[in-house]
């Protein structure tokens, strides 16, 4: 084949992975197996579909693998946070922040996940339509927001969810080197919509970290954690400001709009599959009793647990890991390029066959603990793997499956019908636009309110 054929085909394949990015690199791998090579635009490509070669990127070899291309952008965001930072760094800010995830940590905040979500599902009322993602987004903001940094964030979740869209609309026109020479032009609108975006997100982050400063108030969250650490194991110092920022914004967005994505993707499986929606109604009917759930239950909400695991299986938050190479690099003979960038998609393979049958099937029952031991380490890793797994994983899980438990216990969320649910790949998996839901009060002995710590002290 010519050159010039070989670089016709690389800018088809740059758009097409702009179109639709996930079709694409699942059309790679059904065409090319656990190995397939490619380029978009200029850069050489390369996908790595099996859990071996996966291990070895994000584990046994990680230090062989920088960044990818978007983490260009990503700093830019949320500057050298545990998310963006490499080497030496990286470690010392996970080291600072680990604690904030730690066991008894995250039973603390389980109260109040609940308490925002009982909020919400008590605002909601029979037959009510709302826009799904939306609404799962300015919960998991309100959480996000009152567990980590003690702030009320609900009222300013529509300005915060458009300053994500913008963003992430910048993210997927970025695939290629050539991005970086157009942003540096003066009529760039890209950079220009990026940067408005971005000064309206620091203007939130800095305004609660500027009122917890002048308070001198260590209210036990991370964000007086943040503020008070000292690295004991290594310089003995704290953060600056701008690092205590940069961890802040990182585990701000990280912290919500993952869990509103998989929450958003649960609760349409679920209305498609009422045997599946009505066997986590049984469960939660019999393990709570009709009272909120807490951190304690989580061990006995097995089905819940499933019904979340499932979800994330067809729609993984996080859908790709890229990274890049920094030394020729070989795998089962193929010689990868220094320079070159790796791809391992979530997406791609929680929907291989050979790990799980009928995977385009939604059902939760295939997790059993008998199929947990068998399934290989990374046919199944929402939250990534190695140096980088995600700090948050602990804190998510108990997060999703309560969120999860307590809205289930009164709410049934249908489809609207007529609407066309699709699936927009950006740094996180989404609902291209939106999922119009109708809700649906459930009948049975359970149903009378729950009251909040709010209305209790009201009554």
């Amino acid at each position: 084949m010519s050159s010039k054929k070989v670089d016709i085909q690389s800018w088809r394949n740059l758009l097409a992975f702009q179109r639709d990015p996930v079709a694409f690199v699942q059309a790679q791998a059904r065409r090319n197996g656990k190995f397939s090579q490619f380029k978009i635009g200029p850069q050489q490509m390369f996908l790595l579909n099996d859990p071996d070669y996966i291990k070895d990127v994000l584990v046994t070899r990680n230090q062989n693998f920088g960044r990818g291309r978007g983490i260009i952008l990503l700093r830019r965001l949320m500057g050298n946070g545990i998310l963006t930072s490499e080497g030496d760094f990286h470690l010392r800010q996970r080291r600072l922040v680990q604690p904030a995830f730690h066991r008894q940590r995250i039973a603390g905040y389980a109260a109040m996940m609940v308490e925002y979500a009982a909020r919400a599902r008590e605002r909601w009322h029979d037959g009510q339509t709302m826009e799904l993602a939306q609404e799962m987004m300015r919960l998991t903001l309100a959480v996000v927001g009152k567990t980590l940094f003690d702030a009320e964030m609900e009222g300013e979740a529509i300005e915060i969810r458009d300053a994500l869209d913008t963003m992430g609309r910048v993210f997927q026109s970025n695939p290629t080197p050539l991005q970086s020479l157009l942003a540096k032009l003066p009529f760039n609108r890209n950079d220009q919509r990026f940067d408005a975006a971005k000064a309206r997100l620091d203007a939130i982050i800095y305004r609660i970290i500027d009122e917890r400063r002048a308070s001198q108030e260590d209210r036990g969250d991370l964000l007086s954690m943040l503020l008070a650490t000292q690295d004991t194991e290594g310089d003995g110092k704290g953060m600056t400001n701008e690092q205590v920022r940069d961890e802040a914004m990182t585990l701000f967005l990280a912290g919500h709009d993952t869990t509103s994505n998989a929450l958003s993707w649960t609760w349409y499986l679920l209305a498609q599959y009422p045997q599946v929606e009505t066997k986590l109604h049984a469960e939660l009917d019999t393990v709570l009793q009709g009272r909120l759930p807490t951190f304690e239950d989580l061990p006995k909400l097995k089905y819940t647990e499933a019904v979340l695991t499932e979800s994330m299986r067809m729609y993984p938050p996080a859908w790709t890991v890229g990274r890049r190479v920094l030394k020729d690099y070989q795998v089962d003979g193929h010689i990868i390029p220094a320079n070159s960038f790796v791809l391992t998609s979530q997406y791609v393979m929680h929907h291989n066959p050979l790990y799980f049958a009928d995977p385009e099937t939604f059902k939760p029952e295939r997790w059993t603990p008998e199929f947990r031991a068998t399934l290989p380490k990374f046919a199944y890793f929402p939250f990534g793997g190695g140096p980088r797994l995600c700090i948050g994983e602990a804190f998510a899980w108990a997060e999703g499956e309560l969120l999860i438990a307590t809205l289930a216990q009164k709410w049934r969320f249908r489809l609207l019908p007529g609407q066309k649910v699709e699936m927009k790949a950006l740094v996180t998996l989404k609902p291209k636009n939106g999922i119009q839901m109708r809700l649906e009060q459930r009948k049975n002995e359970f149903t009378t309110p729950v009251q909040t710590s709010d209305e209790k002290v009201l009554a």
